[in-house]
């Protein structure tokens, strides 16, 4: 038996008046996962439990059958394990983020305009990152270079019980009311004037971009442990994604991480090299294949409904397809799950706690389903409040 899970990343959203009060799960062109919907066992799931931040940390971690209530530490030191870095139990991770914030006079009355700088590119932050490293680094502090916008601040014993701000949260706000205490606020603060006229910013501004003017602070978290996937569930484990959050989550639970070249995390990523790379594992005799793909989160956050609507149809052609054919090609039995981790909605920018669609397919157990892979299509079928237990629907402990 062979297993793919497809993660949509943030791709559930609510009605919108634009699409004539569909949503852009409705209104996506997506043959293949609805061809699935028809006959796999649907319904709805919370991968985030009452009382947590809808947070993609979180709600993979639960979808890959690890109750967030015990396991989600912050997902900064989840990135760091992805970016091989080594962390000591007195060592805290903090997600550092690239952002552009307004040019107002003052740090605190700024604006939050990107959380990701117009998508910075890897090699511009990387420069960043480092300018940022040789002013406020020190030997307790060392700030690395991660993929695009975000990055991580290691901090050998750092202050601990402080309540930070996600940057994606507070778009198009001022930031004054949601700026970090001392002495992270002055680390942002020192960072705006290191960014500001740094070179690499002057000629992102040059050519229409938006600086990456400030750094952002936040989700910290002590080095992380999770139960072995295999000892767990029995079968070796693929995960496949441009976000190194996700790829922590795997390395921490005893998984095969794959890099693919060209995958960006946004619209624009390399679909095909995805799908061919969870072929080639299941090729090398790897049962079980996560691909997790961030673009409609990005989308959903940049309020960008035509792309938001773009990345699930490419999704459906450029991944699923090409990977259900190839499993149909093997002659064994397989069985797909499909769906977002959370809602990221266009009209918020943010993520959120509503549950969201699945499609559990099953070569072996076509089963009355759903009429399309949406939100609308679930209405009446089974709801799974912990998204913990949904693994155990599609293998058996």
């Amino acid at each position: 038996m062979k297993y793919l899970v497809l993660v949509t990343d943030g791709a559930a959203d609510y009605p919108i008046e634009e699409l004539g009060g569909a949503t852009p799960l409705e209104k996506a062109n997506k043959p293949n996962i609805d061809a699935l919907a028809k006959k796999a066992f649907c319904g709805t799931v919370s991968n985030v439990p009452e009382g947590m931040v809808p947070e993609s940390d979180t709600a993979n971690i639960a979808i890959m059958s690890y109750d967030p209530k015990i396991y989600s530490k912050g997902r900064s030191p989840l990135e760091a394990v992805s970016m091989g870095l080594t962390m000591t139990p007195t060592q805290t991770a903090f997600r550092t983020n690239v952002v552009t914030m307004g040019d107002e006079e003052g740090y605190e009355n700024k604006t939050m305009i990107d959380h990701s700088a117009d998508e910075i590119t890897t090699a511009e932050a990387d420069e960043l990152i480092k300018a940022i490293d040789a002013e406020l680094g020190d030997e307790l502090k060392k700030f690395y270079t991660g993929v695009s916008y975000r990055h991580c601040l290691l901090w050998e014993n750092a202050p601990e019980n402080v309540e930070f701000m996600r940057p994606h949260d507070i778009l198009g706000q001022k930031v004054t009311e949601y700026l970090p205490p001392e002495p992270f606020l002055t680390l942002q603060k020192k960072s705006w004037d290191i960014l500001t006229n740094h070179p690499v910013n002057k000629a992102r501004v040059e050519r229409g971009l938006r600086p990456a003017n400030s750094i952002w602070l936040w989700s910290p978290g002590k080095k992380p442990a999770l139960p072995n996937f295999k000892e767990k569930w029995g079968v070796e484990a693929s995960v496949i994604s441009a976000v190194d959050l996700i790829k922590g989550i795997g390395l921490c639970a005893g998984m095969e991480s794959i890099d693919v070249e060209g995958v960006t995390g946004n619209v624009h990523t390399n679909y095909k090299g995805k799908a061919d790379s969870a072929i080639d594992a299941f090729k090398r005799g790897k049962e079980f294949v996560y691909i997790h793909v961030e673009a409609p989160d990005e989308c959903g956050h940049r309020a960008e409904l035509e792309n938001k609507i773009l990345s699930v149809e490419l999704i459906d052609e450029k991944i699923l397809k090409p990977v259900y054919e190839y499993l149909v090609s093997t002659g064994e039995d397989f069985k797909i799950l499909i769906l977002p981790d959370h809602p990221t909605p266009i009209c918020t920018r943010t993520h959120a706690m509503d549950p969201g669609p699945f499609v559990l397919y099953s070569s072996n157990e076509e089963q009355e389903g759903a009429e399309s892979f949406s939100e609308k299509a679930m209405e009446g079928k089974t709801y799974i409040p912990d998204g913990s237990t949904l693994l155990s629907y599609m293998i058996k402990e």
